[in-house]
């Protein structure tokens, strides 16, 4: 990690490692779409997650949230549904277990619901940054593509500096991985959770 930074202004943003994406019991392993590289992301982020806990660096986690509309249904996008057609009644509900966070990362300091792509879309996400006086965002979670890449391009708009941890994301395939940290390399610090750890 080329750039030194201070634990105290500093936060481990991991972005929508749910019960409902990543649990063999979850929404998206029901509807076909398990994938290996995102289910083994508890695993690789955990000891920078306990790492930044000894450090008091603030920790968050995103939970997507489909928000229950008419008669109970969810709200879920038409591009989201076009995508994910097996979405249903209690996927990622608000307080369900589906839209908490995987029990290998938990406790956060702060959970914050989000209904689309990035975690600064109509959240408290920036509101909790400025108070605790964060301004250094370290990412890691899924997808690269999606919610990873909105949001580091969010952060980079309100002068928040932000390093991706290039093997603490992951998307579907490879290739849309590696593409999504190319876009983003002119606007964030590409790292990786060893260079991170030996920086702390």
């Amino acid at each position: 990690m080329s750039t030194s930074f201070s634990p105290e202004k500093t936060a481990l943003l991991l972005v929508d490692l749910q019960n409902d994406f990543l649990h063999h019991k979850g929404a998206y392993a029901r509807g076909g779409c398990a994938n290996e590289d995102i289910a083994a992301l508890p695993g690789h982020l955990k000891p920078l997650l306990e790492a930044m806990r000894k450090r008091r660096s603030l920790t968050i986690g995103t939970l997507f949230t489909l928000v229950p509309g008419r008669a109970g249904e969810p709200i879920v996008s038409p591009h989201l549904m076009s995508l994910r057609p097996f979405l249903t009644r209690g996927d990622f509900a608000p307080g369900s277990w589906g839209q908490q966070v995987v029990d290998e990362l938990s406790p956060l300091d702060v959970t914050i619901e989000k209904v689309a792509y990035s975690a600064f879309y109509m959240t408290r996400l920036e509101w909790v940054l400025r108070k605790l006086q964060i301004d250094h965002l370290i990412v890691g979670g899924i997808v690269t593509n999606g919610g990873v890449a909105s949001t580091v391009r969010d952060a980079h708009v309100r002068d928040i500096h932000v390093s991706v941890l290039s093997d603490g994301c992951a998307a579907f395939s490879r290739q849309l991985h590696e593409e999504a940290l190319a876009g983003l390399k002119p606007i964030a610090e590409i790292t990786t959770i060893n260079s991170v750890l030996n920086a702390l």
